[in-house]
């Protein structure tokens, strides 16, 4: 046969690969420093990247920390993002990493924030294994206020049995701490400030003397049970509070500073109680703490040894696991709540410990 053959074209059929859905997560940020209103939640795209010695977390809950409400302020400068606390499980591990898996629930802190997000990577040496039994909402609650209190309490103020202390702000999240580790040192009398309303729950967490702050003078309050005032101190407040917390001390006495709440009284960053505070602070030369034969210490967790960080929080998951301290969560607070009221309205009445919940819980 001569000529040009001719073919029928084939029949092409249209194959539409199926696209794999683009991976989203939520994180809660700040879009300025402010009011609750610069609080936003933010859907991201993709998995964050994972070096090789580096794990992906996926986050069950994070703890919200009087700290965070400062850092919406702007007290620690522009650029600090919110949430030091959380706990989650492990999705992926880098290729170096050896003493973690996929799977592995996990406690986690950062000091420099940015937890409060449903996926985070992270160093190993920042996270600890949670114990059996532990909630999530549990282990998002104890290494900041735990770890804080802790060091204040035997690292600084050195407890033993038969002392006595104050205990500023009882049913916040560093006081409940405090008192529990208080408790666990023979005899010791605790006294603590918190408005009415919190008294029971302070007294069935330990607090053997609850003083009403708003009405009365705890100054006052302490002397009526205890003449010769108490050995410590543990004073978040600052400003007049400094001075008058020292003056509350017996001989060898220590006042443990770790905060300024005074400042917060608003919303917004009040320039006026930053100025009152400033106007009141706590000035004593050496030749005066000599003579008075007390102690002042300054504590911030952020400025302390990470091993030693690390070693105290070992510690406390032991004690945990021992049932000699338990958090005690106030609420629970979603996404979608976050999106309708800004959950730091509770922290200006300094709740007990707080979480937010990123996903359904188990």
């Amino acid at each position: 046969m001569t000529g040009e053959e001719v073919k029928e074209p084939k029949e092409q059929q249209e194959v539409t690969e199926a696209k794999e859905p683009e991976i989203c997560y939520k994180a809660i940020v700040l879009s300025g420093v402010g009011g609750y209103d610069k609080v936003k939640v933010e859907v991201k795209k993709g998995v964050p990247a994972l070096k090789s010695d580096e794990i992906l977390v996926r986050v069950q809950a994070c703890g919200l920390n009087f700290s965070d409400l400062l850092v919406r302020q702007g007290a620690f400068g522009k650029h600090h993002s919110l949430g030091t606390e959380c706990a989650g499980v492990i999705e992926a591990i880098g290729d170096l990493v050896i003493d973690r898996k996929v799977g592995d629930k996990i406690i986690m802190m950062n000091i420099d924030g940015g937890l409060w997000t449903e996926l985070v990577v992270t160093t190993v040496n920042c996270t600890y294994l949670m114990p059996d039994g532990m909630s999530f909402q549990e282990a998002a609650a104890i290494s900041v206020n735990y770890a804080a209190a802790y060091m204040m309490i035997y690292d600084y103020a050195n407890l033993r049995p038969n002392q006595s202390i104050l205990i500023h702000m009882a049913a916040g999240g560093v006081g409940i701490a405090a008192t529990q580790l208080c408790k666990l040192v023979h005899d010791v009398t605790i006294f603590g400030t918190a408005s009415p309303s919190k008294h029971e729950t302070i007294k069935e967490n330990g607090v053997a003397y609850p003083i009403d702050y708003t009405t009365l003078d705890y100054a006052e309050e302490v002397r009526k049970i205890s003449p010769k005032g108490v050995d410590i101190v543990l004073d978040p407040l600052g400003g007049a509070d400094d001075s008058k917390g020292f003056g509350l001390l017996k001989s060898l006495g220590k006042l443990v500073l770790y905060g300024s709440a005074n400042q917060v009284t608003a919303p917004k960053r009040s320039s006026l109680a930053a100025a009152k505070v400033w106007w009141h602070k706590f000035n004593i030369d050496a030749l005066q703490l000599i003579n008075s034969n007390k102690a002042v210490c300054g504590f911030h967790l952020g400025r302390t040894d990470p091993d030693h960080v690390a070693e105290v929080i070992r510690k406390l998951i032991s004690l945990y696991k021992e049932g000699k301290i338990k958090p005690k969560v106030d609420s629970v607070w979603s996404f979608e709540q976050l999106r309708n009221s800004w959950i730091g309205t509770c922290l200006l009445i300094v709740p007990m410990l707080l979480v937010l919940q990123m996903n359904d819980p188990e």
